[in-house]
């Protein structure tokens, strides 16, 4: 790469840690005012208003009254269930500023609009895309983690005779992160209007959870036709545990499969990569050869077949 080419490179990658740094410093402010108001809210000393559920749902890509604020929804309803805070601005801001970036970079250093187009297609809405799945599955996987003990506590708010709005709110102020959240996003919509059913439909549209539905579904149809909740509950409490502990002996006994995948799918592209360093001319006298791209396309077809088998393979749904 030329010096000329690396120039933009390098401007590029510092505009890039400018925005990294000026996005960590919103967010430690945030976190820092959020800390603030639970701390007062434990001692008594502040209560979650109208305003602050509006400001809440704004932070989460929602509108002010709960609804998605994209036409997008599969893309809204990703932002909302990764727990991502910057908002819908802040999420196509980045989308827009990679794609920018990308394709000024590409066509610099390939001379090429057509590559730099399909270049800032695939980073500047494939990067935010593949983070966002990767939040959205963490958060999940907390959630589950947390759900059964926020459901003991809810037992126990409805044994010492709580309504269903106050034992949810009460959840999400002893619950930590990411699931008392939630929960106090929830009894604050049951607060300031929202009946039970749609404000526990809310809670699972934000998380996307599968466990959580049993939960919601348990609530509803409880308010409806009646029945010991607290009871309820708790079995419920009981067979999520035993769903979690039954994932986790599927995912230990599949981790060699999935190992094995990762193994045989990176091992021919680093063969690759090193053999061009060290030998540059090695694959330079067949490459030119007419079958030669088109069998290494097959080869790589061929490859990512082989990794869609092995992913159904070790992949289980319980």
């Amino acid at each position: 790469m030329s010096m000329a080419a690396l120039i933009p490179l390098l401007i590029f990658v510092a505009v890039l840690l400018l925005v990294i740094v000026f996005y960590l410093t919103v967010s430690s402010q945030h976190f820092q005012r959020a800390s603030m108001q639970r701390r007062l809210h434990d001692v008594g000393g502040a209560k979650t208003t109208e305003g602050e559920l509006k400001r809440a749902r704004h932070d989460r890509s929602l509108s002010p009254e709960g609804h998605y604020s994209m036409p997008i929804i599969s893309l809204n309803l990703l932002i909302l269930q990764s727990g991502a805070t910057v908002g819908v601005q802040g999420i196509l801001f980045t989308m827009a500023f990679l794609a920018a970036g990308s394709y000024f970079i590409i066509s610099i250093i390939l001379s090429s609009t057509v590559f730099g187009t399909i270049g800032a297609a695939v980073i500047g809405i494939g990067l935010p895309v593949m983070a966002l799945r990767l939040m959205r599955r963490s958060r999940q996987r907390a959630f589950e983690e947390q759900l059964p003990d926020a459901l003991d506590t809810l037992v126990r708010g409805l044994k010492a005779g709580h309504s269903i709005p106050i034992a949810i709110s009460t959840v999400g102020d002893q619950m930590p992160q990411p699931l008392g959240n939630e929960f106090a996003m929830t009894g604050a919509e049951m607060t300031y209007g929202l009946d039970v059913e749609t404000a526990l439909s809310n809670l699972r549209s934000r998380v996307g959870q599968n466990d959580l539905t049993l939960f919601v579904l348990a609530v509803t149809i409880q308010a409806k036709m009646g029945g010991n909740l607290a009871e309820i509950l708790s079995n419920l409490a009981t067979i999520i545990r035993l769903r979690f502990k039954l994932r986790r002996k599927a995912t230990a006994l599949s981790a060699e499969g999935r190992y094995s995948a990762v193994f045989l799918t990176l091992m021919p592209i680093v063969l690759f990569g090193v053999l061009w360093l060290i030998a540059p001319n090695y694959y330079g006298e067949v490459w030119d050869i007419w079958y030669v791209k088109p069998t290494l396309g097959a080869a790589l077809v061929w490859m990512l077949i082989g990794n869609y088998v092995m992913n159904r393979m070790v992949k289980f749904s319980i």
